[in-house]
């Protein structure tokens, strides 16, 4: 590794750190503004003023939020995540089971979804301009144009309501066979499926055209060698920087879809967690849930673009 690549990777992750310490601190402030006073939601309608202020108090939301976020940032750097105001329970607890369950999902996903849309997208730019490419660019375009929530419903009611195939809510807690694992995972798989390849498989598409227009692209072709040859042997190798950012924009987009979809099919994900957090204005437990996601967000956009670097031709 030259010092130019290095440089830039190190650039790279720096950005990455300066980036994740502007979230914390947005997410933060952000859940601070929700409305309504978390101490007499918690005590419900019949909690007296005194009660109210003593819980305040003792959850420090009496001190100004600067203290309150400096404590709560050293508490992540030292893994603490706090509290839940809700169940009184540590947070890491209450995310662990959840969080391995998105993590299986977007895993199950993206197992799915990256050989098919990388397939569709890379013959969709070797075959440009045929019926099969128009076919497949108008079905992705359709696809980003329709909303998540959208394609969701619309699967429970075809795959649930009318077919009858598949149940309408993923309980991943009652998973005992192979069977069972795939009616859990099939509804929101095809979801997050549906909606993540349309956007990879047009990025793939760009990338791999972009480099069949370069010369020595070109020149392999008036050497004689073949569509598929000049494909895989030329331009995907150096076509590997896009396609990967295009992958890892693709997966990170599943952060945000799997909200609407953990939420649609009631699976026991962290950002079902997220939401009842919300609703019981358990702050810490937002804040950490939101942290999660930003943190994977950031660690696939930083990954890809450090793949990109290291395999940029024209920085060896």
């Amino acid at each position: 590794m030259n010092n130019q690549v290095l440089s830039l990777v190190l650039g790279r992750l720096l950005i990455a750190l300066i980036t994740l310490v502007i979230v914390s601190f947005a997410v933060f402030f952000a859940t601070t503004l929700l409305p309504g006073d978390t101490a007499a939601i918690l005590l419900g309608q019949a909690a007296t003023p005194e009660a109210v202020a003593g819980l305040r108090q003792a959850m420090h939301l009496d001190e100004p939020a600067l203290f309150r976020f400096l404590r709560w940032s050293v508490g992540l750097l030292q893994g603490d995540l706090g509290t839940s105001y809700a169940n009184q329970m540590p947070i890491a607890d209450l995310i662990a089971g959840r969080f391995v369950n998105t993590l299986k999902l977007a895993g199950v996903t993206a197992l799915f979804s990256v050989p098919i849309a990388l397939t569709l997208g890379i013959t969709a730019a070797m075959l440009r301009g045929t019926l099969y490419d128009r076919i497949v660019t108008v079905i992705t375009i359709g696809v980003i144009s329709v909303p998540e929530f959208m394609v969701a419903t619309s699967a429970a009611l075809i795959f649930a309501v009318y077919l009858k195939w598949l149940p309408a809510l993923s309980f991943a807690n009652e998973i005992h066979s192979l069977a069972d694992m795939l009616r859990v995972y099939a509804m929101p798989v095809i979801t997050l499926t549906f909606v993540v390849s349309a956007q990879m498989i047009r990025m793939t598409r760009a990338a791999v055209i972009e480099t069949l227009n370069t010369p020595y692209v070109e020149m392999a072709l008036l050497k004689g060698a073949s569509r598929p040859r000049i494909v895989f042997r030329h331009a995907l190798p150096n076509a590997l920087g896009p396609i990967v950012n295009a992958v890892a924009l693709s997966l990170s987009y599943l952060l945000g879809g799997v909200i609407i979809v953990e939420t649609i099919f009631n699976y026991p994900g962290i950002a079902k967690l997220m939401l009842d957090a919300v609703a019981t204005r358990d702050l810490p437990l937002i804040q950490s849930c939101a942290m999660i996601f930003c943190l994977g967000y950031l660690l696939l956009i930083t990954i890809a673009d450090i793949i990109a670097i290291l395999s940029n031709p024209r920085l060896r």
